[in-house]
């Protein structure tokens, strides 16, 4: 190993670090939705102990260093903890493009990865995060069905919205040589929306469960000629290079998602969301969409999804534009309510574009 190889692996081992120690003050974040102290004295010496005790097998890490290092990762954390930092629940890994919609509606929100739909949901549900975020529709691939289904089951509110364009990019390692490059790791959807890209230059898409999980798994294993879709924050969160921008083969590619949270947000408003089910007859659906017709109100999505607990039923997601005040929708839908058999409110708020 030559004095280049030394340093391209102390540059990744100092990445790995940095992001080990973000997920550790997540996770201390995370630990105060538990526990009424900031500050525990007998946790934070038992810490110390063990972790200077552990030094001792190591040759290099001396226990005063050790000392010195965790004493500063605590304060910082502490210093953390006392501030008033909402956290918010996303579907994926760190990179992935809940996380983008999610800045994109609050820079100051701490974004907590999670392994599936209903982790955001529970997590929000048993006060663990403040707010959730779910992607609900897409503009080529259409509904993103179990985000939908879980919004029929939930009692939590949609305080907030972001309409995302997607713009997929292939990474690949720095130490990698393009023009090798044979397989590339992405998520389903994601490879079906670069199809066009891979196979005008003969690559091979293969399965994974998240665009930025696949961008993780390329920095941590080192595949050779191997590439992955995901997005520019991607990227850069796990020291990988952006060969090609863009190449989706659809530029208007774009995901809604929602964001969720216990208490419906009471703020100004552009956009609400109901979901309901009407009697199995003739002529029911238009009774209800005529309500909004004659209000003058735009409906901008209607999507059905058959319900899981009534066979042969379905239920209606309906969002329509908020122009006319909040009195004014309440009238319109206590008349949706006395026609529809199933009627649930979501929210009334603020869409943004990104």
């Amino acid at each position: 190993m030559n004095l280049e190889k030394i340093r391209e692996r102390i540059d990744q081992i100092d990445y790995e670090i940095l992001k080990i120690l973000n997920e550790r003050i997540e996770l201390a974040l995370r630990s105060k939705k538990f526990k009424g102290e900031i500050y525990d004295k007998k946790r934070e010496d038992q810490l110390m102990k063990q972790l200077k005790n552990y030094s001792g097998i190591l040759n290099l890490v001396q226990s005063d260093f050790v000392e010195k290092l965790f004493k500063e990762i605590i304060a910082e954390s502490r210093k953390l903890q006392k501030k008033k930092t909402k956290l918010i629940g996303f579907q994926g890994e760190h990179g992935a493009f809940g996380e983008m919609a999610a800045r994109v509606f609050d820079m100051n929100l701490t974004t907590i990865p999670c392994n599936n739909f209903i982790d955001v949901f529970e997590g929000v549900e048993r006060d663990y995060f403040d707010l959730g975020i779910v992607p609900v529709e897409n503009s080529l691939g259409g509904a993103i069905t179990q985000a939908n289904e879980l919004l029929i089951k939930t009692e939590l509110k949609v305080i907030g919205a972001v309409r995302l364009q997607i713009s997929h990019c292939l990474l690949l390692l720095p130490e990698s040589n393009y023009r090798e490059i044979r397989t590339v790791y992405s998520h389903p959807q994601a490879l079906s929306q670069c199809r066009d890209f891979l196979i005008r230059h003969q690559m091979e898409g293969r399965a994974f469960y998240d665009t930025a999980g696949a961008a993780r798994m390329l920095s941590k294993e080192r595949l050779k000629m191997t590439a992955v879709i995901a997005s520019r924050l991607a990227a850069q969160l796990y020291n990988l290079d952006v060969i090609k921008e863009n190449i989706e083969d659809n530029p208007t590619n774009f995901t809604r998602f929602l964001l969720l949270g216990k208490r419906e947000r009471h703020a100004e408003s552009n956009k609400c969301s109901i979901i309901f089910s009407t009697p199995h007859r003739a002529g029911s659906l238009y009774e209800v969409l005529k309500i909004f017709t004659e209000a003058n109100v735009n409906l901008t999505r209607i999507e059905s999804f058959p319900h899981r607990d009534y066979p042969g039923n379905y239920v209606f997601f309906l969002d329509f534009q908020n122009e006319n005040g909040q009195e004014s929708i309440k009238a319109i839908l206590e008349k949706v309510k006395r026609k529809t058999k199933m009627f649930k409110y979501l929210g009334c708020y603020e869409e943004v574009y990104s």
